[in-house]
C-alpha cells in the first residue's frame, strides 16, 4: 500500500476515536494505574523472597567462615503479604474494568461507523447501491466495520501504555542499578523495530483479503439468489467450480495474513526472551563477583574477596529479583503492541473501503423548504447524472400540473428510471426541476418524499408481518385503516384468509407470497402515504393478467384527482394518460397524447407495433383478418381505442 495512503487512513481512523467517548481514556487510565500497581507488587514480592531466602545473611571475613544469618519471623512480612494480596485483587479489578471500557469504546465506535455508513447509503440511494452486489455491502457493513473493534479497544490504548510502562519501569530500575537499566533501554527498540519490519506488508495483505472477501460474498449471494436459474440452464457444476476458485483465493490470502501474524509473534517473543536472558546472565555473574559494575557504591557478592568495602555488607537478592520480575513486564507492553499491530493492519485495510464509500460524492440536496401539496412539477433543460458524474438523461423539458398524468416510454436504457430517481432525490441533476416553483434541491427531501407514493416493478417487502409492511411509514396506523388500505389494493380477502390476519408472517424476499400478492401489499403500503404524486415504475411488469387487472384497477381508483408519473412498457395502458413522453438515448423524441402518437410515424408507433406482436394474449388490434388473410400494414397508422376483448388485461 502506498505510504501516503496508509498515513491518510491512519489519520482518519484516529479522528474517529471521539466517537468512543470517555471509555477510551478510561481504558488508558486504568492501564496506567495497573502498571503502577504492578511495580509495587514486584517490589513487595522481591522484598519477601529476599528476606525469606537470604534471611539477612552477611558476607564473612574469611574464606573458611560461613555466612552469618539472622532469624526471620513470618510476622515481619505479614503486612507485605496483605499488601500483596490487595495489589493482586486491585490489578484483577483494574484489568476487568479496562476490558469492559475497551469493549464499550469499540462498541460505540462500531455503532457510530455503521450509522454513518447506513446514512451515506440512504443519501446515495438505490441507484448507487445497485452498482454492487448485496453481499459486498454486507461485507462492508458487517465484517469490515467489525474489524475496527480491536484497533480502538486494544491498539490505540496499547500505544500509550507501550510508552508509559517501560518509562515507569526504567524510572524504578535506574536508581538501584544503572547497568540493568541500560540493558533494558538498549534492547527495548529491537522489538518495535522488528515488529515494523515483519509487519510492513500486513496492511496491504489485509486490504487484499478484504477485497477478496467482498468479491466472494457478492458472488456467492448473487449465485444463491439465482440458484433456480443456474439449475435450469445446467450451470450448477460450473458455478460450483467458480465458487471453489474464489474460496481458494480467499483462503490463500487469509493464510498469508496469518503467516505474517505468527512470524511477527515469534520474532517478538524471541527478542524479549533474549533480552531477559541478558539481564539474568548479568546478575548471575554480578553475584558471583565476575562483574562489578552497575551498582551505586559497594555491594556484596559470594566471591572469596576480602575487600574491606564489601566485607560485612548484608548480602541480598532484592535488586536482582526486583529487576528480573519487572523485566518481562518491561517487554510485555511492546509484545502486546506487536500483537495488536495486526489490529491496526486490519483497520487500515477496512478503512480504505469505508472511506471510499463515506467520501463518495452525493446528490446535493440540503434544502429546508417544505411544501403542503404538489400543484405543479416542471423540468427546464434538465440533465440527470449518475453518482460518478456520467450524464444519463437530458437535456429535456416538460410540465405537469395538478390532476394530470404523465407517462414515460421508450426502449430500455432510454433514461426513464433515471428521471424517476432524480425526482426521488437519488441522483444529481443540472438545469431546473421545479416543484411549485421551488427547485427540488432546495426542498427538505424527507418532507418531499412524504408527498410521494412509490411503486416499482419489483415489490420489496421486509421480513416481519403484513401489518409491519403496510404500516411501514406510520407504525401507529389502527387496524381499521390497515384493512381499508388492503381493501383498496384488492388484497384484503387474501389477508383475511390467513390464520393470523394482519399478523401473518412475511418472509425474506417476500417468501410465501406470489409476485402479485406482494405487489398488492406494496400498493397498500404506498396508498397509506396519502400522497399527492404517484411515482410508478412499471408496476405491472411481472404480474399475471389477473393480478395486473387488480393492481391497475386499484391504481386507477387511488389516482383519481392525483398527479401521476408512470414508466411502462405496456403501451395499451396509456389511453388514460394526459401526456406521453417518448424517450430515446436520454432525449425526448416525441410527446403528445395516446391517440396523436399512435397515429404519427415515429418511435412510439414502432414500440406500439412491437408490443402488439410480442404480447400474444393482448390483442390490441387483429394481426390478420380471419378468412381474408389480410395482414397489418407495417406502415399504416395504428389506432387503438377499442375496449379490450376477452382475455385482455385491463
Amino acid at each position: 500500500m502506498d505510504k501516503s495512503l496508509e498515513k491518510s487512513l491512519l489519520v482518519w481512523l484516529k479522528a474517529q476515536k471521539k466517537a468512543c467517548g470517555l471509555f477510551l481514556k478510561l481504558s488508558l487510565w486504568l492501564g496506567m494505574i495497573s502498571a503502577v500497581a504492578m511495580v509495587a507488587q514486584a517490589y513487595i514480592i522481591a522484598t519477601i523472597l529476599d528476606g525469606v531466602i537470604m534471611g539477612q545473611q552477611v558476607v564473612p571475613l574469611t574464606d573458611n567462615a560461613q555466612m552469618v544469618s539472622s532469624s526471620v519471623s513470618i510476622d515481619t512480612y505479614t503486612p507485605h503479604l496483605i499488601a500483596l494480596i490487595a495489589l493482586m485483587l486491585l490489578r484483577a479489578l483494574l484489568a476487568y474494568g479496562r476490558e469492559r471500557a475497551s469493549f464499550e469504546a469499540g462498541k460505540r465506535l462500531r455503532g457510530h461507523i455503521r450509522a454513518a455508513v447506513m446514512d451515506k447509503l440512504t443519501k446515495l440511494g438505490p441507484a448507487f447501491i445497485k452498482g454492487k452486489p448485496a453481499g459486498s455491502w454486507a461485507s462492508i457493513v458487517l465484517e469490515q466495520v467489525e474489524d475496527l473493534q480491536d484497533f480502538y479497544a486494544r491498539y490505540l490504548p496499547q500505544i500509550s501504555l507501550a510508552g508509559f510502562i517501560p518509562i515507569l519501569i526504567l524510572a524504578a530500575v535506574f536508581p538501584i542499578n544503572w547497568a540493568a537499566g541500560l540493558i533494558l533501554l538498549l534492547t527495548a527498540p529491537l522489538i518495535p523495530m522488528f515488529m515494523i519490519l515483519v509487519g510492513m506488508g500486513a496492511a496491504d495483505a489485509n486490504r487484499k483479503n478484504f477485497s477478496a472477501l467482498a468479491r466472494l460474498s457478492g458472488h456467492f449471494m448473487d449465485r444463491l439468489k439465482g440458484l433456480s436459474t443456474l439449475k435450469l440452464f445446467h450451470r450448477g457444476d460450473a458455478e460450483l467450480k467458480v465458487i471453489a476458485t474464489a474460496s481458494e483465493e480467499f483462503r490463500s490470502r487469509t493464510m498469508s495474513v496469518l503467516r505474517m501474524a505468527f512470524l511477527s509473534s515469534a520474532v517478538l517473543e524471541f527478542f524479549a526472551a533474549v533480552s531477559i536472558a541478558v539481564l539474568a546472565v548479568y546478575f548471575g555473574f554480578s553475584y558471583l563477583g565476575h562483574l562489578d559494575f552497575g551498582y551505586y557504591g559497594a555491594h556484596a557478592n559470594i566471591s572469596s574477596s576480602t575487600d574491606p568495602q564489601i566485607v560485612g555488607i548484608p548480602f541480598n537478592l532484592f535488586t536482582g529479583l526486583f529487576i528480573l520480575i519487572l523485566a518481562p513486564e518491561f517487554y510485555q507492553p511492546l509484545r502486546d503492541m506487536g500483537t495488536h499491530y495486526h489490529a491496526k493492519a486490519q483497520a487500515v485495510g477496512a478503512a480504505e473501503a469505508l472511506i471510499t464509500l463515506l467520501e463518495h460524492p452525493e446528490p446535493e440536496f440540503v434544502g429546508q423548504v417544505r411544501i403542503n401539496s404538489i400543484e405543479t412539477l416542471s423540468a427546464d433543460h434538465l440533465e440527470v447524472f449518475s453518482v460518478d458524474g456520467t450524464r444519463l438523461l437530458g437535456p429535456l423539458s416538460f410540465e405537469l400540473k395538478d390532476n394530470q398524468r404523465l407517462a414515460l416510454v421508450g426502449p430500455s436504457g432510454a433514461g426513464k428510471t433515471s428521471l424517476l430517481n432524480a425526482l426521488l432525490g437519488f441522483l444529481p441533476y443540472k438545469g431546473h426541476l421545479l416543484i411549485n416553483g421551488h427547485e427540488l434541491s432546495a426542498l427538505d427531501l424527507a418532507h418531499w418524499r412524504q408527498h410521494l407514493a412509490w411503486l416499482g416493478q419489483e415489490p420489496q417487502l421486509f421480513h416481519g408481518t403484513v401489518r409491519d409492511n403496510v404500516a411501514l411509514a406510520d407504525p401507529t396506523l389502527p387496524d381499521d385503516t390497515l384493512w381499508h388500505l388492503l381493501a383498496e389494493a384488492n388484497i384484503s380477502d387474501f389477508v383475511k384468509a390467513q390464520p393470523l390476519g394482519l399478523d401473518a408472517p412475511v418472509g425474506e424476499q417476500s417468501s410465501g407470497l406470489s409476485v402479485g400478492q406482494a405487489q398488492r401489499i406494496a400498493l397498500a403500503r404506498a396508498l397509506g402515504q396519502k400522497a399527492s404524486l404517484f411515482v410508478l415504475d412499471e408496476p405491472t411488469a411481472s404480474l399475471d393478467s389477473q393480478s395486473e387487472q387488480a393492481v391497475s384497477s386499484a391504481l386507477n381508483w387511488a389516482m383519481a384527482g392525483k398527479m401521476c408519473i408512470m414508466v411502462t412498457h405496456r403501451l395499451d395502458q396509456l389511453d388514460q394518460m394526459d401526456t406521453i413522453l417518448v424517450l430515446d438515448k436520454g432525449l425526448i423524441v416525441q410527446r403528445g397524447d395516446f391517440t396523436t402518437l399512435s397515429n404519427t410515424h415515429g418511435l412510439f408507433q414502432t414500440l406500439l407495433r412491437e408490443n402488439i406482436e410480442s404480447v400474444a394474449d393482448i390483442e390490441l388490434v387483429p394481426l390478420s383478418v380471419s378468412g381474408s388473410g389480410t395482414q397489418l400494414d407495417s406502415d399504416a397508422p395504428v389506432d387503438i381505442a377499442a375496449e379490450p376483448t376477452k382475455g385482455e388485461a385491463q
